[in-house]
């Protein structure tokens, strides 16, 4: 239960000012309000009762009471002003962005997000969205690069791609695709790290130094096709060996 509140202390040279302001058609309708809370306030009408007469809250007719008490008049015309805590972009936050972003990770994830980083830091989203920006840092790009040294790889791929464009008449050409479940794997050259402008690099293939495979043996001819063996095959190849 509400303690009823008591009466303000308004002077007759505050009333009248009061009373003009809310009468007048150039009064913001928000500073009208207000003035017609005081005057409901000074004749001793209970909160609860101006908040049904005016249409406002009760923690708005409050902070009406508190501005005229403690600046009069000026506290009404003037809604007092937010204090928000912006950390300033300095030279030594954008760099403390920079380096977390560059060369660490994130526990559970593989690259930073803007809301991670920022939580992280303690600073907003925004702050890091513009250090990126100005950067030109996309930590969720990753971009693959490889130049075969095989001297026939230009031929292997126009005899691949063409079995696709081009299939021979009434043949059937089957595309089958390693589907390893653990595999334990080595790039075949080091990961380019994230840098301003370019994005993490990583070579196509890789190191195979195990896999657990599953292999199917297929005889197909115009009378009929049967699978003539289906085996689980634990394969280890050397740590040498790639797939290109």
């Amino acid at each position: 239960m509400f303690v009823r509140a008591t009466a303000l202390q308004v002077d007759e040279v505050q009333k009248r000012q009061l009373e003009s302001m809310a009468r007048a058609g150039t009064t913001p309708q928000k500073t009208a309000r207000k003035c017609e809370v005081i005057l409901l306030a000074s004749q001793g009408v209970s909160n609860y009762s101006i908040a049904q007469r005016t249409g406002l809250s009760r923690p708005t007719i409050l902070a009406a009471r508190v501005a005229f008490t403690d600046r009069g008049i000026e506290g009404i015309r003037q809604s007092k002003k937010r204090k928000r805590s912006r950390r300033a972009l300095t030279p030594e936050v954008e760099q403390k962005i920079l380096d977390t972003t560059l060369k660490t990770r994130p526990a559970n994830a593989t690259h930073w997000s803007v809301r991670v980083l920022a939580a992280k830091l303690g600073v907003s989203r925004m702050m890091v969205q513009r250090v990126w920006q100005h950067y030109d840092i996309q930590p969720h790009r990753v971009e693959k690069f490889k130049i075969s040294k095989d001297p026939n790889f230009e031929d292997k791929v126009r005899d691949v791609v063409g079995l696709y464009l081009n299939p021979p008449d009434r043949a059937l050409v089957l595309c089958v695709d390693e589907k390893s479940q653990i595999q334990a794997l080595d790039r075949t050259a080091p990961l380019l790290p994230l840098r301003p402008g370019l994005p993490e690099r990583q070579t196509h293939d890789y190191k195979r130094h195990g896999t657990t495979t599953l292999f199917a043996a297929l005889i197909s001819s115009t009378a009929r096709s049967s699978v003539v063996a289906c085996s689980a095959i634990a394969a280890k190849s050397s740590s040498n060996s790639s797939i290109n």
